[in-house]
């Protein structure tokens, strides 16, 4: 079951498909991809960092993120959470946690990704706590002290990275293992305008399509956000020319048919600004501004880049 989890050596994600966030991609370059190209030079009190968490609010791209260092870096690239170490059987969850973790050496150099890491993290109560979440916890804490860059010197380093939307969450001794703790903010005024760009790769846009306005128009969106509005906007001409065919009478059989004749017709049919607007007042933004401030203040206090 592990071993599904393996994306593949690459994930196939290129950095033009993420707007922004440059300082993020700095860090991780310099704490994934350097000690993969000098390794040489990582050594010492240079050591490759053993754990690294990306927190933020949720849809603003810690999950392509990770998938953009491994592949920049060609690490063999395993994604997992909480449901992968699901298990009604005793014992069995924490030996899954410990065969991932054997896999990733094995196919060292290699990046663990932990998504919502304070599902399988979080912290330790006693009331709430059973003795399954705790031995999961605890050997997720003994495999990630034995990451040392030393385990695996002539295949490679193993680099686990998390992402949390509730970082408040995390079991303080996790929190410790992971040596940066980067923030994903959501995007400006700018990255809004460049996601706009990237999700409207393989469409045809109106001249009246103003990406200026739509990015001012959506402060406090998230990646997500902005993604779900373009996704809908592309869908009006599609749902119009629908509307015009059942209008008409057409039903059935011969609906799809007009449709089929039709797809071509709407492969060249240029989305507009209304059909931008139209959608953005379908979608508000997902994250508040209490959320906003929980995850400054978290930064305030246990961030490191």
């Amino acid at each position: 079951m592990v071993e599904s989890e393996v994306v593949e050596h690459s994930p196939h994600v290129p950095w033009d498909t993420i707007a922004g966030l440059t300082e993020a991609r700095s860090i991780l370059e310099e704490a994934v991809v350097l000690p993969q190209v000098m390794p040489e030079v990582f050594q010492g009190i240079r050591r490759p960092w053993k754990g690294i968490l990306l927190f933020g609010p949720p849809g603003t791209g810690k999950t392509l993120l990770a998938k953009a260092i491994a592949t920049e870096c060609r690490t063999t690239f395993f994604s997992v959470s909480a449901s992968t170490f699901a298990s009604k059987w005793r014992g069995d969850s924490e030996k899954l946690v410990r065969l991932l973790f054997e896999m990733a050496r094995f196919y060292a150099p290699s990046t663990v990704f932990i998504d919502e890491v304070d599902a399988l993290g979080g912290k330790r109560s006693m009331a709430t706590d059973s003795d399954a979440s705790l031995r999961v916890k605890s050997e997720l804490l003994v495999q990630m002290d034995g990451l040392a860059p030393s385990q695996t010197p002539s295949r490679g380093t193993v680099t686990v990275l998390a992402a949390t939307n509730f970082p408040w969450n995390l079991d303080d001794a996790l929190r410790r293992r992971f040596e940066k703790r980067i923030y994903i903010p959501l995007p400006d005024a700018a990255q809004r305008r460049q996601l706009f760009e990237i999700n409207s790769r393989g469409i045809l846009l109106s001249e009246d399509v103003d990406l200026e306005v739509l990015a001012r128009k959506t402060e406090g969106y998230s990646g997500a956000d902005v993604t779900s509005i373009c996704r809908d906007a592309a869908m009006m001409c599609v749902r119009r020319v629908v509307q015009r065919l059942r209008d008409n009478g057409t039903a059935g059989e011969e609906l799809q048919k007009q449709l089929r004749e039709e797809a071509e017709g709407l492969k060249q049919s240029p989305v507009t600004q209304a059909d931008f607007l139209e959608a953005l007042g379908k979608v508000s933004s997902s994250v508040g501004a209490q959320d906003l401030q929980k995850f400054e203040d978290w930064m305030k206090e246990f961030g490191s880049a």
